[in-house]
């Protein structure tokens, strides 16, 4: 296990002794998170894990300044927020969706379809540029969802359990085609997921949080190389011991 946070000069992302509360229109409070702290270092990937309803896509929201924190403090780059669902407009073929994000930002037609175009050998999305939403497997829409949150240009990618919608065996092959995305794209990531395997799989470090008001319970690094390596299977059964002591 790693210390909770890196230094204030490499990170993208800060949580500082963050808190958050929901207030529901029927009256009452929530508490999200309380008192939590973790940095996202600049250029790396960091997944955020625990169980359901433990604040995780509070933490994207908060590091995209969708919401302001209670209390604490929120230092983040600019980060685009890729949510489970893809959004891709139906009537639109998978080019025009990925770069919807530059013509939203004002760039014309001709120059958005061509940085987009860019994207799709990387994500083997080549020959698929006029198809629609409907023509394409969720795995592939996932990759144009993708191709549109980096093209908005953002140094800082918030991606909500962006394969939850996906089966084992294509969340398998998704893993692959993200880390190496991600690496190329330059950006740092943050991930939630719910899957360990695929949180060892794609980041860097691991971030551990307890049940609902999230805090901070260990922080991981990964080993890297193949998923099933032994060091691997160890960390797996190192994180899954931190969700099974905080849920006692």
């Amino acid at each position: 296990m790693t210390p909770a946070g890196a230094s204030a000069a490499t990170a993208a992302v800060e949580f500082s002794e963050v808190g958050f509360s929901y207030r529901p229109r029927r009256g009452g409070q929530v508490e999200a998170v309380a008192g939590l702290s973790f940095s996202a270092p600049a250029g790396s990937t960091t997944a955020i894990v625990g169980p359901n309803g433990c604040g995780k896509t509070t933490l994207l929201r908060l590091a995209c300044g969708v919401i302001a924190p209670d209390s604490g403090a929120v230092t983040a780059q600019p980060a685009a927020l890729m949510p489970q669902s893809d959004l891709l407009l139906p009537w639109a073929g998978a080019l025009d969706n990925a770069a919807l994000a530059l013509r939203a930002a004002g760039v014309d037609s001709a120059t958005a379809r061509r940085s987009a175009a860019e994207w799709f050998p990387r994500l083997g999305l080549e020959g698929f540029e006029k198809a629609r939403p409907h023509e394409l497997s969720g795995g592939m829409r996932q990759r144009v969802a993708f191709a549109r949150t980096v093209l908005s240009g953002r140094p800082v990618l918030a991606l909500d359990e962006p394969f939850a919608s996906l089966d084992s065996l294509s969340r398998i092959k998704a893993r692959e085609w993200l880390r190496s995305a991600i690496a190329e794209s330059g950006r740092t990531a943050l991930l939630v997921t719910h899957d360990i395997e695929e949180a060892i799989a794609v980041a860097e470090r691991v971030v551990v949080l307890s049940p609902r008001p999230a805090r901070v319970v260990a922080v991981h690094r990964t080993p890297g190389g193949e998923p099933g390596s032994a060091e691997a299977v160890t960390l797996r059964r190192e994180i899954l011991e931190n969700l099974l002591e905080e849920a006692e």
